[in-house]
């Protein structure tokens, strides 16, 4: 008696175990989240990165779903809630989520060859706005809302270093950079708030005659768009999705793939390149992070 039933735990245990096994392994194969921000719309956002989840998935042999929102609130909700397991945002986002809630960089946009991107102005160049005083009682849209990295809180940073404060001008918002950029082109706004290399986007530069356009002032580069993991991620994961992404760069394969998500390469960052952004935002929205 006392034999069978040590055989009968034996074999308890090891079906136990068994079990155990089981559901680590399929709770280790559970898709991930590739969270991307609307810096364009959502359809468009969707096309664009769609190759480079199913790369991750592909080489991290695990589903990566493409997921994006329709507006900057709705995609920071999925922040907060820590929906997205791999986040492409701005650089306020990134601080902002790093501070609050523990996500880490581990990647930086390149784009049209540079790894920094600059805030700017842009307006007609028959707008008769020649400088930034011209702007007084004027109208500026900026893309994104009023937690756009580059086209709201660097432009922003802008105009208050010129002396203009929020009443000297009238102020509105565009769902993103490029739709800003084109309410200027046909006379709608004055001004808008975007990156400075918006005028360059295909879906900017095949719609309107970019040589009409002019940035009235641009401010000093800083680090690109961020790339970051959730916390508690754990770290050979992070290792692998930061490598399979750097990757890209060397094959004709993962640069067709950049190219198709308008980016010209990806490099690793760190959050010290970050500092500056730091001190733009506590600058223009009183916000420490």
């Amino acid at each position: 008696m006392i034999r069978v039933t040590v055989t009968c735990c034996l074999c308890l245990l090891m079906g136990m175990s068994s079990i155990l096994w089981v559901e680590t392994a399929m709770a280790a194969d559970e898709p991930l989240t590739l969270g991307v921000f609307p810096r364009r719309n959502a359809t468009v956002t969707y096309k664009l990165f769609k190759p480079m989840a199913g790369y991750l998935s592909e080489q991290l042999k695990r589903e990566v779903k493409l997921v994006t929102a329709k507006d900057f609130n709705t995609f920071w909700k999925g922040v907060v809630d820590k929906k997205y397991d791999i986040v492409h945002y701005n650089q306020y986002h990134y601080l902002k989520s790093h501070k609050l809630y523990g996500y880490e960089v581990i990647l930086k946009n390149e784009e049209f060859g540079q790894d920094a991107l600059a805030g700017s102005l842009v307006v007609r160049k028959d707008s008769g706005i020649h400088s930034v005083q011209d702007l007084k009682g004027k109208k500026i849209a900026f893309g994104g809302g009023p937690k756009a990295m580059i086209s709201y809180i660097v432009p922003m940073y802008l105009l208050q270093q010129a002396g203009l404060n929020t009443g000297d001008f009238e102020v509105t918002f565009a769902k993103n950079p490029p739709n800003a950029v084109l309410s200027v082109f046909y006379h709608q706004i004055d001004a808008a708030g975007a990156g400075d290399k918006v005028l360059e986007l295909p879906m900017v530069s095949s719609q309107i005659n970019v040589d009409e356009m002019a940035h009235l002032l641009t401010a000093k580069p800083i680090a690109h768009i961020p790339w970051a993991v959730k916390p508690g991620l754990p770290d050979s994961l992070r290792d692998k999705i930061q490598q399979v992404l750097l990757n890209l760069n060397d094959s004709q394969r993962g640069k067709d793939i950049l190219h198709q998500a308008q980016l010209t390469g990806i490099h690793i960052a760190t959050d010290s390149e970050y500092n500056p952004h730091r001190s733009i935002i506590e600058s223009v929205l009183g916000e420490s992070y």
